[in-house]
């Protein structure tokens, strides 16, 4: 399970807060799955929210838990892979972005 979400983090351009937020669960569920340092059970409601915030078929982690194989997420079409890339690189780019302007206004606290 930890491959699968570090692999669709890194095609989401996505980061753990992000995920967290999206599934609304936190952000220490995430890294603990993620890093797999911790072997509770998890509840398939929660697994279930990732999946979905990774968008990946409702039930995927709970599938790769139980060691069956994944469903896949069903598409209308299959769209270009470079339309996958494009998307991919431009949600990174706008992360970045945040990421600047939440330094540029921590800097502008600090300097009061």
């Amino acid at each position: 399970m930890a491959k699968v979400i570090t692999d669709r983090l890194a095609v989401l351009g996505m980061r753990q807060r992000e995920l967290a937020e999206r599934a609304k669960v936190s952000q220490a569920i995430v890294r603990e799955l993620q890093y797999d340092t911790d072997r509770r059970r998890r509840s398939a409601r929660t697994l279930e929210a990732i999946s979905i915030a990774l968008g990946l078929h409702p039930t995927h982690l709970l599938d790769v838990a139980l060691g069956s194989v994944p469903k896949p997420v069903p598409l209308p079409e299959d769209p270009p892979q470079d339309f996958f890339v494009t998307w991919a690189q431009e949600q990174a780019r706008l992360m970045s972005l945040v990421e600047d302007l939440h330094r540029k206004v921590d800097e502008l606290r600090r300097s009061r």
